[in-house]
């Protein structure tokens, strides 16, 4: 048969697209293998370790929030500091007071350090008395002098067989702000180690802490790297002379280093409320064994979801975003602004007012001897009476005017265009109205005062001094026996 017959020329024909297909399905598979190979690699340094690290981060914060207000709670309780004041004259009744945070809460340990005394009390009793030269007290000269109000630090619990703890230490100040000593509670560092080995088991990483000289001081209950234990410095381990060659000190970032034959991803992050580094390892085959086996039927059943997914989810995102953004600025108990709201209506209403000019009056209303409804009826006798105390309140006001609870039991009112001659007749109708109202509950009728302070805006305020007069208005309410409004001024005050 001639070289040149039609049959010849259409069976090389077909065996050229045959070829020049199979290549370029090759090609693409290939491309696409390693190209997909190289955007997993990309997003398991740059996204899911960095990830994974703020979840456990997100974690450890979230364990450590509740013992640092039960701390913050402490700090400010007037029984601990009225007793610190009178003399520090029965032992027992610190004791007990700790005893009932430990119990109450399911704190691991609670603890007060006198300042005056020096003694280190305990929900067990009188621990010892605390001395500059002892290393193991140095913690407590430290909190002492720093700034911050509280500090969170690993120690061993003296109290509890030297068991290491995350100690919440918060200052303590009597009621003239001097400093009387440090409060606070602990958390087990078990507790840290039990999440570690939860993420570990559910990511198929390692997860450990390592300290600023790159001693591994926490693990999961299998250990670090390797196998590694807390005290080994990373510098000990056989198996990461490669890491060690880019990381000789620990430092935030990503790393990539080979070890046991297996190229490892390492995201190290500063953790500086620990003083430690947080490292999250995960090893590439473990990443790339699914992938190898589904990426080309997957590839196109992906994109589709992915691009159906991401539609409902921008829609869904961008509804919840709205509603959280709502929620965020509202009370849930009395449906009014809180802080945060407030703030924002605040500024803009102080903008308007000193850009007119118009009068803008501050009623800063506090509800009197709360604490002890609370303390009588129950929390929730407390809450329905806030509620109620709300809608009065909203009764006596226009509707342009800006009301918020600014916590607990303390109100802001802002009356626009409003001197401060008409505020106080607003203020003395809202007293007047609270005094003469009872709030029904479980059958009985609860009544209370409002102690209200006043103050107008001048040319000079911010936010800050004006909230900070209409506070003191309502502190001198206070001290002049409650139910009544005082008004404050820059240069004079009249009540």
């Amino acid at each position: 048969m001639p070289l040149s017959s039609p049959l010849y020329s259409q069976r090389w024909l077909i065996i050229t697209l045959i070829a020049l297909l199979g290549c370029g399905f090759m090609a693409t598979s290939l491309l696409s293998y390693y190209a997909s190979r190289t955007s997993i690699r990309d997003n398991i340094v740059n996204t899911e370790l960095p990830l994974t690290s703020d979840t456990v981060y997100s974690e450890i914060q979230k364990d450590l929030v509740r013992p640092i207000l039960i701390s913050s709670m402490m700090s400010r309780d007037t029984f601990m500091r009225d007793w610190v004041l009178g003399g520090e004259r029965d032992p027992e009744q610190m004791t007990r007071y700790l005893n009932e945070v430990m119990t109450h809460y399911g704190a691991y340990t609670a603890f007060f350090v006198s300042n005056s005394t020096l003694t280190y009390y305990h929900a067990k009793g009188v621990l010892k008395k605390i001395s500059p030269d002892t290393p193991l007290d140095a913690w407590y000269f430290r909190v002492r002098d720093m700034a911050t109000p509280y500090e969170i630090n690993v120690d061993p619990d003296q109290a509890n067989q030297n068991n290491l703890t995350f100690f919440i230490n918060y200052k303590v100040y009597d009621y003239q702000d001097n400093f009387i000593g440090v409060a606070g509670v602990g958390l087990k560092v078990d507790t840290v180690i039990k999440l570690l080995d939860r993420y570990q088991q559910r990511y198929q990483r390692s997860v450990y802490f390592v300290d600023t000289q790159g001693r591994i001081v926490l693990t999961g209950a299998e250990g670090g790297p390797q196998g590694a234990r807390a005290g080994q410095s990373l510098l000990e381990l056989e198996n990461l002379h490669d890491l060690r060659a880019k990381l000789p000190t620990p430092h935030s970032g990503n790393y990539e280093y080979n070890a046991q034959d297996q190229r490892h991803f390492l995201n190290v992050r500063f953790i500086p409320e620990l003083n430690w580094y947080l490292f999250v390892d995960k090893h590439e085959g473990s990443a790339l064994g699914d992938i190898r086996r589904s990426l080309y039927l997957n590839l196109l059943i992906c994109l589709v979801i992915t691009l159906i997914v991401l539609a409902l989810l921008n829609g869904v995102i961008r509804r919840f975003q709205r509603k959280i953004e709502t929620q965020a600025t509202l009370d849930s108990l009395t449906g009014l602004p809180n802080r945060r709201g407030f703030d924002l209506l605040a500024l803009q209403a102080m903008h308007e007012a000193q850009r007119e000019p118009k009068p803008l009056t501050a009623l800063l209303l506090d509800l009197d001897h709360f604490k002890r409804l609370n303390d009588t009826h129950g929390h929730l006798a407390g809450d329905q009476v806030l509620s109620g105390f709300a809608r009065h309140l909203e009764s006596c006001l226009r509707q342009s005017d800006i009301v918020c609870r600014w916590g607990g039991e303390e109100f802001i009112v802002l009356l626009k265009d409003t001197d401060s001659a008409t505020a106080l007749k607003i203020a003395e109708k809202i007293r007047l109205l609270i005094e003469q109202q009872r709030y029904a509950y479980e059958g009985k009728n609860l009544h209370l005062t409002v102690s209200i302070g006043v103050t107008t805006l001048q040319a000079d305020d911010t936010l800050h001094s004006l909230l900070s007069r209409a506070d003191h208005a309502m502190y001198r309410a206070k001290q002049s026996g409650r139910n009544r409004t005082c008004v404050e001024m820059p240069h004079s005050s009249y009540e």
